[in-house]
């Protein structure tokens, strides 16, 4: 592909259901270790399979085969969602393997609980990472190269994590305030790790689908392919990518079958491919293909959810903040149980949605959170977790008691892993130096130079001092000799120690 026609167009899809809660009240705890609604679970689960997730994947299946290449999408299966198909739906879970099979679509890894542990540990970030890739390489059979967070939850440290974990791409929001003068239709890099290339999402191309298609109070409305098309390619000539991030439930869940958003996908590649120089490409090529225009900074981290692209979804009143420093304050004891149930509910009352249900907001951010929310009240959503949470926390008692010192020692565990990872990290690079290193060979040999006088030198009172330090430190390591061969001990008991033979 020529410089001229580098223009690419990515779709990326999020596929997630939380296992939602049943109502769990004060009286339940330390009887009911049981916590979830099965009945909404099954029957949610199967209501969206039958309204989206097989009829959408049959059609992208139909137009992969119908496109022979040049049609590509991208997908995340959060491990909540895989485990729901397993349970409660199998053959959505075939029909993404199908997918798989094609090579035109990419499935990137994220948290594995769809959680918010970016915001909160790195160790414990990483395991669950590490897990969701297991589960893409099991029921899929792929192996991710790209990474999407949580709710495209990003900043440079979060992607600087990826980078570490050896992805080649991550996609994010393209936030107007850390855009600026900038535009989203461009690649960069992360600007700790340039390695990695940040995807950032053109958040009205992609709300004119998600949220606007089926508006009838909408200007554009009626939006057909066509049209869609048209305003892709006014953009051509100050565009290199275009990122299209959505929910997989737009199609036929909240926008149905009745809309027409199904005939919208079934031309939508046709129409863009006919009419727009833009190519599909999925993240990995893009990062392939493309080369970034800069590095873009983000210090704090954003989101693509509400009006304000942060994280005041999940984190945005002391109720949230409240329930999510307590979930995590028990990582230490979880990681050390042994019982698989204990293991299982961690995972499932991490997933971001229980937080999202705590959300005081107003105006069309709230009508937005209160469509999605189970609960009568935000108020409701937290006394409901924080019960749950609290028996969690009375069957985490009965395998560690609570006592000072053995907080203390699961402060200090925490502690010791994060240097570990820390220590870790640096010897893989100072391996990768040392290689680099290996390689370089002088090219003219070095001749020895004929020692100057330190009196001629603009720092003489520094190799004064210098000397003087030296002298001084071989002076003192003579006195510490002398003080051992007579017996006595120095203070240092792991470097100077008497021996049986002096004894």
């Amino acid at each position: 592909m020529s410089a001229a026609n580098k223009k690419a167009i990515c779709f990326y899809f999020q596929v997630h259901q939380p296992f939602r809660l049943k109502r769990y009240r004060f009286f339940d705890l330390g009887h009911d270790h049981y916590y979830y609604d099965d009945y909404s679970n099954e029957s949610i689960m199967r209501k969206v399979a039958e309204k989206c997730y097989i009829p959408a994947n049959d059609m992208i299946l139909d137009l992969i085969q119908k496109h022979k290449g040049k049609f590509k999408v991208s997908f995340s299966l959060s491990g909540l969602a895989i485990s729901q198909f397993r349970l409660y739906a199998p053959e959505v879970l075939a029909s993404f393997r199908k997918l798989a099979e094609t090579g035109m679509v990419e499935f990137l890894a994220e948290t594995n609980s769809h959680s918010l542990v970016s915001l909160k540990s790195w160790s414990e970030f990483e395991r669950q990472v590490t897990r969701h890739k297991e589960m893409l390489k099991e029921f899929l059979g792929v192996d991710p190269t790209s990474f999407r967070n949580t709710e495209l939850i990003y900043s440079d440290q979060i992607g600087a994590w990826a980078a570490d974990m050896g992805f080649k791409s991550i996609l994010t929001e393209g936030a107007k305030h850390v855009l600026g003068w900038k535009s989203p239709n461009y690649l960069y890099c992360n600007s700790i790790n340039p390695r990695i290339k940040v995807l950032l999402r053109n958040f009205v191309l992609s709300d004119d689908i998600a949220f606007r298609f089926s508006n009838r109070n909408w200007s554009e409305w009626p939006l057909t392919a066509d049209k869609y098309a048209s305003w892709i390619n006014k953009l051509a000539s100050k565009s290199e990518l275009l990122n299209i991030f959505l929910d997989y439930e737009t199609f036929g869940e909240h926008n149905w079958k009745e809309t027409g958003i199904f005939e919208f996908l079934d031309f939508m590649p046709g129409a863009i491919l006919k009419k727009t120089p833009f190519r599909f490409m999925t993240p990995s090529e893009v990062a392939d293909t493309l080369q970034p225009v800069s590095a873009i900074s983000i210090p704090y981290p954003i989101s693509w959810a509400d009006e304000e692209r942060d994280i005041t979804a999940w984190q945005g009143n002391e109720l949230q903040v409240a329930a999510l420093d307590k979930l995590y304050s028990l990582t230490s004891k979880v990681n050390k149980c042994e019982d698989p149930l204990i293991k299982k509910d961690w995972e499932y009352l991490q997933s971001s949605d229980h937080f999202y249900y705590m959300a005081t907001k107003f105006f069309s951010d709230g009508v937005v959170h209160a469509y999605f929310n189970p609960y009568e009240t935000p108020y409701d959503a937290f006394m409901n977790y924080m019960n749950i949470l609290s028996d969690f926390e009375l069957r985490l008692k009965k395998w560690f008691p609570d006592n000072p010192e053995q907080d203390q020692i699961f402060k200090l565990d925490s502690i010791i892993i994060e240097k570990d990872m820390m220590i870790d990290k640096q010897a893989e690079q100072i391996e990768k130096l040392m290689k680099k290193v290996g390689k370089l060979k002088p090219s003219v040999k070095l001749t020895r130079k004929k020692k100057a006088d330190p009196r001629e030198e603009e720092d003489y009172p520094k190799n004064l001092f210098r000397e003087s330090s030296n002298k001084t430190t071989t002076n003192s390591l003579k006195s510490n000799k002398i003080l051992t061969k007579k017996g006595t001990l120095s203070k240092s008991p792991r470097i100077l120690k008497r021996s049986k033979k002096t004894e």
